[in-house]
């Protein structure tokens, strides 16, 4: 039997190996001279921004024990944020700092990295003792990046007429259910409503307790909840729901701040009694920021490594907020009212922003793939001016809230979306 076995074959040696082994001797050199440019490039990039940076730090702390802690706020990577703290790290020590555990520090670093839409700026927060932190920041060009295509996104705004009144509305909570249930907001009740067919039918009415009078522009807000059904915030106002055989609500005078934000980002903020706006005090801080400019309404917009927050001003500009700085964003000509959804459509985050035309608002989705907005969807018009634009809790769709310029009348709509290419 042995002798029958074939004799072994093998295949032949590829002809161009022997060639290309010899270019590949010859061009490794080259590559590696190439990537120590590279690697020098990148660092010489930095290195001016980091002596500064480390010298106005120095400055204010002088030479001793200190820690440091950086966090990376903007688009740079891992890699360029850790090769960015390696050279302030040795700046500080060429300077005569000595690096230690914050329990043994004379001073506590905190260093951002944050940016806008053409330079990044850093930020040291020092802190030395009990006292207040000092700020010292450089800024720096952002390079020239290649413009994006951004893909048309053919998201549709639908709206569903949910309500109609002839007092304003204010705010609309829809609980979804087998029946479903509605709670409409105005500036005496809190209106229970259950889904009989395709028709919605008054249930209750629970009147809000008031000891002042309300502001001419008055708002509301409805916050659907886990361990009671509602919350309702009104000027100078909490109202809470009971269960205690039946539904009931119990109205107290209340500095609280009102939520902004969804069931993804939470965020509450201190609304003025006597106006129609949020004074900028907000709860927890956005980073470093206790406060934002006063404004009417808010979104978010979440990033890999922190949320950038939207604020439509009183000043009649959009601001973001990034945790460390205030920037506005001049060129969006938005009215003065903003929400986030969270959909299915495009990144999944979408801001929707009223805007006017000649003869009535409308209500359009955008992205921000970087701080720029770019348009998800064709503008949804309604009869008349925007009055309030809410994202519900769960953050899937909003409540608008259309003064209709025709009936007179009050309409309350649910925005929801429906994606396509």
């Amino acid at each position: 039997m042995r002798g029958t076995w074939p004799k072994p074959i093998y295949n032949p040696r590829i002809p161009l190996m022997p060639a290309l082994r010899s270019r590949l001797l010859r061009t490794a050199p080259a590559l590696l001279c190439t990537f120590l440019f590279l690697s020098t490039m990148q660092a010489q990039k930095w290195s001016g921004a980091q002596t500064q940076l480390a010298a106005r730090i120095v400055a204010l702390t002088g030479p001793g024990t200190m820690s440091l802690e950086l966090v990376n706020k903007c688009s740079l990577s891992r890699s360029e944020a850790d090769e960015i703290r390696r050279g302030i790290l040795t700046e500080l020590a060429a300077a005569g700092a000595q690096f230690v555990n914050a329990e043994r520090a004379a001073a506590t670093l905190k260093i951002y990295l944050s940016e806008d839409l053409t330079n990044y700026l850093w930020i040291a927060e020092v802190r030395q003792g009990a006292g207040e932190p000092a700020i010292a920041m450089v800024s720096l060009p952002r390079p020239d990046a290649p413009i994006a295509e951004h893909e048309t996104l053919v998201t549709t705004i639908h709206k569903g007429l949910l309500w109609s009144q002839d007092t304003r509305i204010l705010d609309v909570a829809v609980i979804d259910g087998n029946p479903s249930n509605m709670l409409v907001l105005d500036e005496s009740n809190v209106g229970v409503y259950r889904l009989q067919g395709v028709r919605w039918q008054q249930e209750q009415r629970l009147p809000i307790a008031h000891s002042r009078p309300w502001p001419r522009d008055l708002r509301g807000r409805l916050q659907l909840r886990k361990d009671h059904l509602f919350d309702a915030y009104l000027p100078g106002v909490y109202c809470k729901s009971t269960m205690a055989g039946s539904l009931t609500m119990s109205c107290f005078d209340s500095d609280d701040p009102w939520p902004v934000g969804t069931d993804q980002a939470v965020l509450s903020a201190f609304f003025a009694p006597a106006r129609n706006f949020f004074t900028g005090v907000v709860a927890p801080p956005l980073g470093a920021q206790n406060t934002v400019p006063a404004f009417y309404s808010a979104a978010f917009v979440p990033r890999e490594k922190y949320t950038l927050w939207l604020f439509a001003a009183v000043d009649g500009h959009v601001h973001f907020a990034d945790g460390m700085r205030d920037q506005v964003a001049a060129k969006l000509a938005w009215g003065s009212d903003l929400a986030t959804v969270h959909s299915n459509c495009g990144s999944g985050w979408q801001v929707l922003a009223s805007t006017s035309n000649a003869s009535n608002d409308t209500v359009e989705a955008f992205e921000f793939p970087d701080r720029e907005a770019i348009a998800a969807s064709q503008p949804a018009d309604f009869n008349g001016t925007i009055t309030a634009l809410w994202a519900e809790t769960s953050g899937a769709s909003a409540i608008a809230i259309a003064h209709n310029s025709e009936t007179g009348k009050y309409d309350a709509y649910r925005l929801t979306f429906d994606c396509g290419r």
